[in-house]
Order: C-alpha cells, then structure tokens, then sequence
C-alpha cells in the first residue's frame, strides 16, 4: 500500500475534481489542483470558473426519498463542498435543486483558491507530469471527466492496455427569456407539483409534426473534437439521458410525444385542455432571465437549430444566447481495471475520480470525487481504504463500478435498481423502495462510525 502524506496532485476542476481536493485538504493533507482553462480551453466550457456546468444546471430531485436524495444525503454527510454551495445559489426547479450557473462555480472556485491546502496550478497537465509523479510514488488523482485531454486520454488508454470506451454527450440550447412569446408560453410544473418554476410551449398536432419532420431532416454537425473518418469509424453511444433530440424523433412522429415533449399533467390556459405535446423550458439563472430548452440536446448545426426551434410555439422571436453542442465523453472499463477505492490495481497512487470512472452526472461524479478524496487522503496517511455497505446509494454506484459481469460497460445514474433487493421478495413497488431507503440510511450510519473508528 502505497504511503505518502506529503502532498496529493487532483488533475480537473470539475466536481469530482473540486470534491477530491476539498476532501483531501481537509484531512490535514496539502493539495496540488491542475485546471487548464483558461489558458487551454475545452469545447464545451465558456468561463475559468473551477466546477462549471457545461450541460443541465439541475442537481436533480430535491425529495429525500429518492436515489439522488439518499446520495445526496451521503455526500453530506461525508463533507461535499459542492451541495451546500449549490443549496446557497438555488433558482426555481419544481422538484429539482437547479443552480445559477456562474454565481454557483463563482463561489465554488472563492472556497476552493482560499483554502490554505489547496494550490491551483492553470495549465495542462501532461502524461510526463503523471509519469513523473508515479516514478516518485506521490498520489495522483485523475478527475479530468468527459473532456479529457486526448494526450492524457491517449496515456490512459495506453496505460491500461485497453482502448477507451466512450460516448457523446450534448447539451441544450438556452433562450433569453424577454424574446419569449408569453401569450403563448405558460407557467406550470407537470400535475402542478413544483409550481410554476416551469414554462411550457404548447404543440397543436400539425405544428408538432412539422416540427419532427425539420428535426429528422435536419443538417447536422460533427461531435466537437471528431473527424468525418470518426464518424464512419466509430459507433457513436449516447448515454440515454443526453441523447440528442433528432435521435428521439427518428424514433417515429411520436416518440417525442410520448417522451421528452410528453403533456400530461399540462393544461394550456388558452384552450383548457391538454396540449398534444409541449416544450418545457426551465430557468437558468435566479432572476429568470435566461431559460434553457429542457431535454433538448441536440447536434445540429447552429442555424439549423436557430430554424428548427423557432417553429416552437412561443419560441418564433426567441433569441439564443447558447446554442446546443455535443462532445465526446471518455470513461474506463472500471471494473478491469479499478480497485473499490478507485485506484489502478496494477499502478499503485494513480487514482479515477467522476465521470471517467463510469458514473453519469454531476452529483454522481461529484460523490466520487469525495470518495477518492477520503480514501486517498486515508491511504497516504498509512490507513486502510473504507468501503461504503452496499445498501448505501455510494455502495450501490461502487458496486456498478466493479461489476464484472460479462457485458458492454457503460456509465449510470443512481437509480432503484443499483440497490440490492431484500431476500424475501416485497411485491409493492413504493414498499420495496422505502426498504431500500432505510438500509441505505443504516448503511450509511454505520460507514460514518467505520470512518471515525479507522481513522481515530
């Protein structure tokens, strides 16, 4: 087991990497923060802000009972920088906890450059820094993410003798919210839960199959980063959260329909009844100036989707202030190559943290970043690593990520199924899901003691 306490490199400023060093610092160990931008910027990001939102600004659901709930709790309780930042920086979501944006990342990067553990280096980190690092058995943690260099990447691939596995994100388009027609759009959370923190844009049946039919025929662009030889050289995979609209509307005229667009629990105030499908739009900023077209990623070219969004009720003058984008997302075959903790099996100190270990989201990512913080900062100081119980909503995403059932690996979400079923089958559903709950919640008492005994 690898010992060295005298300091601990976390390489990217997204959430993982922002939790790792808030983690680490705060055990007592100094920290070496690498973040490119602003000096070599990503396709994806617009600001030098550490913890940046490039795609949903949404945190997910607010309810306690629910997956993201249960981690969410657990990353608290373990000391996340992240959530109690976002909770001081809220815009209205319905059942969501949604963040403006740069006031969020804004106070995320003020906590992070004044603790007096962490030094923030801006500049690329490099595959001879890492195999620097390594040679001098010093603690190196990866949470590049998504948007990982592809000298790095390419350092990994070749360090795990595997070629990486990979998909596409994209991300939504936002509109300026005083260019909205709003004798059209209206304010309504779905069932009226939440409400009115949503805008709808209301589909009559003609003007929503107008608007399939000019998304399939759409003029599309290529992922940032790629080629046209990667694209007939390479299966594109969209994780199934952020697959791109016109894939959707491939589907069939009603996919989107029954899908993103899906109107029930609506009721369009100038007709009194349901719309046939309706665009949600959600705020993306506390004084609701700007909106963002809710599940409406897409890789088309601007001025395709300057066209084809306009055709939307009550979007025919909106002004976009960010169109939508996709970009390549990397992440490793954990479970042939990780330790539970994280750590390469076969290169002691170099550690994954975030989406490039095989989780998707930002709360998912950021829950990893804790974890390797912890368990590095342990491991340096000469203790054992502690794993979380399995009933846990962390035990639950470690679990995903040391599944070696034979399968295509991908990333996942925290969702019911990751946690364990009781032994004696419970037929209700909402039974089943509150006996998960509380062996998450005693899961996670007991993890808490396990880490103050290890640690005292």
């Amino acid at each position: 087991m690898l010992h060295n306490e005298g300091m601990i490199t976390v390489v990217g400023g997204g959430f993982a990497g922002v939790e790792a060093a808030w983690a680490i610092a705060n055990s007592g160990i100094p920290v070496r923060l690498f973040e490119m931008r602003p000096k070599t910027q990503t396709g994806a990001h617009k600001t030098e802000f550490l913890a940046e939102l490039v795609c949903s600004n949404s945190f997910k659901s607010k309810l306690p009972t629910s997956p993201a709930g249960q981690l969410k709790a657990e990353m608290t309780a373990l000391g996340s920088l992240i959530l109690p930042t976002a909770e001081l920086h809220t815009v209205p979501g319905g059942e969501a906890l949604c963040v403006d944006r740069d006031e969020f990342a804004q106070a995320v990067t003020a906590k992070i450059s004044s603790h007096p553990l962490i030094e923030i280096v801006r500049e690329e980190f490099t595959p001879e820094m890492a195999a620097d690092l390594l040679s001098a058995n010093k603690p190196l943690i990866i949470a590049t993410g998504p948007l990982t260099s592809k000298p790095l990447g390419e350092w990994l691939a070749k360090l795990t003798g595997r070629n990486h596995l990979y998909f596409y994100d994209a991300v939504s388009p936002t509109v300026d919210a005083s260019t909205l027609d709003m004798s059209v759009v209206f304010a309504q959370s779905r069932y009226d839960k939440g409400g009115d923190d949503y805008l709808n844009c209301p589909f009559e049946k003609d003007s929503y199959l107008a608007f399939v039919d000019a998304l399939v025929h759409a003029e599309r662009a290529l992922p940032h980063g790629a080629s046209a030889d990667d694209e007939t050289l390479e299966k594109i995979k969209y994780f199934a959260g952020c697959t791109p609209i016109e894939a959707i509307a491939e589907g069939g005229p009603r996919s989107l329909a029954f899908g993103n667009f899906k109107p029930v629990g609506l009721t369009d105030p100038r007709t009194g009844r349901r719309p046939y499908a309706a665009l949600q739009l959600r705020p993306e900023n506390s004084e609701k100036t700007l909106y963002s077209l809710v599940a409406c990623q897409n890789r088309l070219k601007w001025g395709e989707q300057k066209r084809i969004f306009q055709m939307v009720p009550g979007l025919e003058n909106a002004e976009f202030v960010r169109f939508g984008v996709i970009h390549r997302n990397t992440y490793i075959d954990s479970p042939k190559v990780l330790t539970p903790w994280l750590e390469f099996q076969e290169y002691p100190g170099l550690y994954l943290a975030g989406q490039i270990t095989g989780v998707e989201g930002y709360v998912e990512s950021a829950a990893m970043g804790i974890y390797v913080g912890i368990n590095a900062a342990r491991i340096a100081k000469g203790l054992y690593p502690v794993q979380p119980p399995r009933t846990t909503a962390y035990g639950a995403l470690v679990a995903h990520l040391q599944d070696a059932t034979p399968r295509e690996f991908a990333p996942m979400n925290i969702n019911w199924g990751l946690f364990p079923d009781p032994e004696t089958p419970i037929k209700d559903k909402q039974v089943k899901r509150q006996w998960k709950l509380e062996q998450a919640q005693q899961g996670l008492a007991s993890w808490q003691d396990a880490l103050a005994i290890a640690s005292a």
